[in-house]
């Protein structure tokens, strides 16, 4: 077996192992449908949607249905915990209405993207792998169950609060992130639509500002649903606040800003406008940009 082989087998074990840990610690005080508990039905889903659908991807080679299987898998996930979970009150209602609009509007984003670009560079060296392609779909399926946590724990738990002050400023720092991630994917998108664009990077809008914006936005909007959730979480359920915690790693870590940044730096690096704009700009958090160098 070769390296990337063996890295992709403990990659899904751990997402397996992962998965089923944060599923153990929200089923506690989640609602139940028999013996199983809600919270775990939906950890199951979000698994067995992406590895339905890394089949037909997996002999087509392609990853053009990726983005929007994941956006499916969210809505699906989330319709299940509200139409299993019953007795719904105010807040997990608005929680599933935010979840929907996010996935929506996210989704439908990124499949017309890729379908514009033709490809999605993430899986060139990937899918024609089937292991390590059969690793990003699970990966895929863990990255769902864990962004969810939060959201699931609200929906699917047995205690319900009325909506209080940490509900309403959990409210308003979604709505915040999800303004700034839905405004900077349209500034870019419209930047690339401008021929004399074309080879060039963004440096307009809120990409003066930050030169991830939307991801910024999306961890902000996954901590506004966090805190909506911590009026209603006890016992082992407090493991659920791992959803804005996750999301910042991925994004910063992982899959996310790393990446970009790599394939920023190879194609401008030494550029001096490039160059001036990463020292002028912060990499997310956003902050009125510096002075250009002289």
């Amino acid at each position: 077996m070769t390296d990337n082989r063996r890295r992709s087998a403990i990659g899904i074990a751990a997402s397996l192992v992962v998965g089923a840990l944060v599923a153990l610690a929200g089923s506690r005080g989640s609602r139940s449908v028999g013996p199983i508990a809600v919270f775990a039905v939906c950890g199951f889903t979000a698994y067995a949607i992406n590895w339905a659908a890394f089949i037909p991807a997996n002999r087509a080679k392609t990853e053009h249905y990726y983005d929007l299987t994941g956006s499916v898998t969210y809505l699906t996930v989330t319709a299940i915990a509200l139409a299993l979970s019953g007795d719904l009150d105010a807040r997990a209602i608005i929680v599933g209405l935010m979840v929907g609009i996010w996935a929506v509007r996210l989704g439908s984003f990124l499949f017309r993207r890729v379908r514009r670009d033709g490809r999605d560079g993430r899986f060139d060296q990937i899918k024609t792998d089937p292991l390590q392609f059969f690793m990003a779909w699970t990966l895929q399926g863990l990255w769902v169950l864990l962004t969810l946590a939060a959201a699931l724990a609200i929906i699917t738990g047995t205690e319900r609060q009325s909506i209080g002050w940490i509900a309403i400023v959990g409210i308003a720092v979604w709505v915040t992130g999800f303004g700034l991630e839905s405004v900077a994917d349209r500034q870019k998108s419209a930047f690339k639509k401008s021929p004399e664009n074309e080879g060039r990077f963004i440096t307009s809008g809120l990409w003066a500002w930050s030169r991830h914006p939307n991801y910024f936005g999306e961890i902000v909007l996954w901590t506004g649903i966090a805190i909506m959730s911590v009026p209603v979480l006890s016992g082992w359920r407090w493991v659920t606040l791992i959803s804005p915690v996750f999301v910042v790693l991925l994004l910063t870590r992982v899959s996310g800003i790393p990446l970009l940044e790599a394939r920023a730096d190879k194609r401008w690096g030494g550029d001096r406008a490039y160059e001036d704009y990463k020292r002028r700009t912060p990499v997310l958090v956003p902050r009125p940009p510096r002075k250009q160098a002289p």
